[in-house]
């Protein structure tokens, strides 16, 4: 959420963010901000002492509340942690990784399909998409994914809701149509939708339309939300786990023609840190097993809509799940 951008950003950005964490990361027990999580359910299963992990994440609010459950969880079963939640963009982030400058990090399947392995055409059942990537990436670039959650935080395009009813909005289908009848209405979408794979080019040719310039606006992630609900973005790119988009009424427009791929998260770790310990899986399966749509969009709103951290946020929900005990 959010925010510089879903995926994008560069190598130094994960450099500079790592320093300044590691500079900041406590000893004794204590996490970057605070004590660390106590045991919970997870414990009863898994014991990961003597282990040590370096935790990252993208810059944007859902990755922000992902990462910091990886700490907590990671924290309750015994294991040494070191936070470096907010390391940067997806290239950043995916690039610390392969380096080796953190253990693991939570990613979307749709983004390593087309993003990492350079598929061009998205598997539209979630699962056979899941254990093509795990596959795949374990293969080529020794990377293990651990769990997928039930969520899957796509691309999707939003308008006001008073404004869909009032112009028959539905659907992608609609959408182009409007664009190509020439009637006034501005797109909105962020710097990396306009040129990553499964973006507005491949959205174009699938939809068969073509948004003239000056009626397409690059802004802020964060910024079309609200931008959409006032009317100034007739059409807003959205996740579709955010929780603004219940909060501001906006209306989703359903991908008839399934453009998207499916953006389910799971925890991808290096083998190595895999390898010394397995039972990391034990921690991560269940938690992404109860990550389904509305818990996610709750736990993104809280942070995107209500201002709590995602730290707070994160150790509530395991608290409240079981998995880690209570603050």
């Amino acid at each position: 959420m959010k925010f510089a951008s879903r995926r994008n950003g560069r190598r130094v950005t994960a450099a500079l963010a790592g320093a300044a964490v590691l500079a900041l990361a406590g000893c004794g027990g204590l996490s970057s901000s605070g004590p660390a999580a106590t045991g919970g359910g997870l414990a009863a299963d898994v014991n990961l002492e003597g282990q040590s992990y370096s935790v990252g994440g993208k810059d944007f609010d859902e990755q922000l509340v992902l990462c910091q459950v990886a700490v907590a969880a990671l924290e309750s079963v015994n294991a040494t942690v070191t936070d470096r939640c907010n390391t940067g963009g997806t290239e950043a982030t995916r690039n610390a990784l392969l380096a080796g400058d953190i253990d693991m990090y939570w990613e979307y399947n749709g983004t390593a399909w087309i993003t990492f392995l350079k598929e061009t055409q998205p598997i539209q059942d979630d699962a056979q998409q899941y254990e093509a990537v795990k596959q795949r990436d374990l293969a080529e670039n020794n990377i293990e994914w651990i769990g997928r959650t039930p969520f899957s935080n796509t691309y999707a395009f939003a308008v006001n809701g008073q404004k869909a009813q009032e112009l028959n909005l539905n659907t992608l289908s609609d959408m182009a149509a409007y664009v190509k009848s020439g009637r006034p209405g501005t797109m909105c979408i962020e710097t990396e939708y306009n040129s990553r794979d499964d973006g507005l080019a491949g959205l174009q040719r699938t939809y068969d339309f073509q948004v003239p310039q000056d009626r397409l606006q690059i802004q802020q992630t964060g910024a079309i939300y609200q931008n959409t609900a006032d009317g100034n973005c007739l059409f807003g790119l959205v996740f579709t786990t955010d929780g603004r988009i219940p909060q501001l009424g906006l209306t989703v427009l359903a991908d008839d023609k399934n453009y998207h791929p499916k953006y389910n998260a799971s925890a991808t770790v290096r083998k190595e840190a895999f390898d010394r310990n397995p039972d990391i899986a034990k921690v991560f399966e269940p938690i992404a097993a109860a990550l389904d749509e509305q818990t996610m969009a709750d736990l993104n709103k809280q942070v995107s809509a209500d201002g709590v951290a995602p730290r707070d946020v994160a150790r509530q929900w395991l608290a409240d799940k079981g998995f880690i005990g209570a603050a």
